[in-house]
Order: structure tokens, then C-alpha cells, then sequence
């Protein structure tokens, strides 16, 4: 069955009449008869008894009705929906973003997101940057917001920003009254981190190896939040994506750039190519671009 075959017979049902279901459908006699019996083939047998005077439907027909009306609201539900989606009066998006991100900055472009497209629902994975990576790779959601990967494969990289690493340190710590802090004199002090294999530990470990500087770790936690309250709770200091510095602010931390050696990273969205996104989510994407780029 196909749906014009569907309205053919329920119009000549409704009205048992071929030439008002004819006018209806906007069809000639001639085509509609054929579209009947094309059903009737494909299904197997007569739907509609007829004489010069008289049309009735068999019991196959009686038996069809219902069915064909059930079959025609969903295509018309479905229809709708699509066209809905694709108005961007429907959907809902997932996106992974580094939770540095996701607890600083990603409100603002969910704010304005929400305020062009308020039909659309936005979850937010909070992940390592790391994961952040795979769940878009593994197709788990269209967009994530991370570091730049240094192998993105066959995925795209749009830049937002670049962020600079600060050091944060406990109140009224000896260093404070620095404008900036080496990574020499921030070391002589207990280091805390994230643990291993946190996207920013490595770039820590390794800016410091090229930069010849040993790294030793007093702490290392698996959320830089964590690591943002043991500063404040004077058990060492840290240095982190300056995406942290309002959070670590909040928690009482003192806040510096971190130099000799500096660590810049870009930031951007991670997503499949823009061909292949949804509708919302390409719409996501250009309100992060002009949020932050």
C-alpha cells in the first residue's frame, strides 16, 4: 500500500460513492477505479462490491477502515513532526562539554539558544575533556566543547577562544603579591592536579618536560573543582584553564598568570561534519560561534 492508495479508499468508504471521492481527491474517475484496484491487487482481493446502482464495502473492506484511518494520522503525525523539526520548533540536542565549560560559560549560549528556539530541549553531558572527544566520535551526541584535540580524524574543530592557564593559590599566600608567577617558584610549593589521563594534566606534564621543569604532584583529584577547593583549603597550590578563575574566585582562591613556561589552548566545538548534523544542533553551533568566537 502507499498513502495515496490509503486516501483513495477511504474517500470512496466515507462516501461510498466513486464520483465524490473522485471530486474530493481531485482525481478522474478513471484514476481513481485504477488506484482501487491497484490496492486490491497488492492486497490480495476485493475491498468494495459494486453494481451499476449500488457500492458496499466486503468484509475485508469493513476490516481495512480503521486501519487505513490509523495509518493516515500517523502519516500525518509524522509529517507534521518532520516539518516541525526541520522548523526548529521541535527536537532536542545533547552536548558534552568539559565541565570548566559547562559550569562557566555554556549558560550564556543556552540562554541565547533558548531564546531564538524555545521548542528545543538541550542536555548537557558534563565529561573530561578526553570523553568529551569519544562520545562525539561514537556518534553519542552532535556536539562537544573541549580543548583541541591533537587528533581529530575525521571529526571538525571550530574554535571559540583561547584559553591561558593561571596558577590559583590559597588566601594570603607568600607568592600573592605577584603580578605573575613562574612555574619555578609556583613548584616550591605542594602542586595539586587532576589525575591521569586528564586532558589537562598532560598538557601540564608536558609543557614542563620540554620546558626541562620536574613536575612533582602533592594531590591530584578527578574534577577541577575539587582541585579548586583544596587550594582555598590551603593544602597547596594549582594551575588550571583560566575557565576555572570565576569558580576558583568563588571558592577563595587568588588567581595569577602562570609564565616560563605559558600554556595556551583553544577551545572550540567538536562535531562530525556540519553536513551530517541536525538541524538544531548546525543552529547550535552558529549560536556558540557568535557567542564566543
Amino acid at each position: 500500500m502507499n498513502v495515496k492508495q490509503v486516501k483513495a479508499f477511504l474517500a470512496v468508504a466515507e462516501s461510498m460513492s466513486f464520483a465524490s471521492a473522485a471530486t474530493q481527491l481531485h482525481l478522474s474517475q478513471p484514476a481513481l477505479s485504477l488506484s482501487i484496484k491497484s490496492l486490491e491487487d497488492n492486497l490480495g482481493g476485493k475491498l468494495f462490491t459494486r453494481t451499476t446502482r449500488h457500492i458496499a464495502l466486503t468484509p475485508e473492506g469493513e476490516a481495512l477502515v480503521p486501519i487505513a484511518r490509523r495509518l493516515l494520522a500517523q502519516w500525518e503525525n509524522a509529517e507534521d513532526e518532520m516539518q516541525q523539526r526541520f522548523a526548529l520548533q521541535l527536537g532536542k540536542i545533547t552536548i558534552a562539554s568539559m565541565p570548566s565549560f559547562a559550569a562557566s560559560l555554556l549558560p550564556k549560549a543556552i540562554r541565547n539558544y533558548h531564546a531564538s528556539y524555545p521548542n528545543i530541549q538541550v542536555a548537557i553531558d558534563d565529561v573530561l575533556s578526553d570523553v568529551v572527544v569519544e562520545m562525539v566520535r561514537n556518534n553519542q551526541v552532535e556536539l562537544g566543547i573541549s580543548f583541541e584535540p591533537s587528533n581529530l580524524v575525521d571529526l571538525s574543530f571550530y574554535p571559540l577562544y583561547e584559553d591561558r592557564f593561571i596558577a590559583i593559590l590559597p588566601k594570603d599566600h607568600p607568592l600573592e603579591d605577584q603580578t605573575t608567577i613562574s612555574w619555578r617558584a609556583l613548584l616550591e610549593y605542594d602542586f595539586i592536579t587532576l589525575q591521569r589521563p586528564s586532558s589537562v594534566r598532560t598538557m601540564i606534564e608536558s609543557t614542563l618536560h620540554k620546558a626541562g621543569i620536574e613536575l612533582n604532584v602533592a594531590f591530584d583529584a578527578h574534577q577541577l573543582a575539587t582541585v579548586g577547593r583544596m587550594v582555598s583549603e590551603g593544602m597547596g597550590v594549582a594551575v588550571v584553564p583560566a575557565l576555572c578563575r570565576q569558580q576558583a574566585i568563588e571558592q577563595g582562591a587568588t588567581c595569577r598568570p602562570v609564565i616560563e613556561p605559558e600554556i595556551r589552548r583553544r577551545v572550540g566545538v567538536i562535531c562530525q561534519p556540519r553536513s551530517n548534523l541536525s538541524i538544531a544542533a548546525a543552529a547550535m553551533l552558529d549560536v556558540l560561534m557568535n557567542t564566543y568566537a
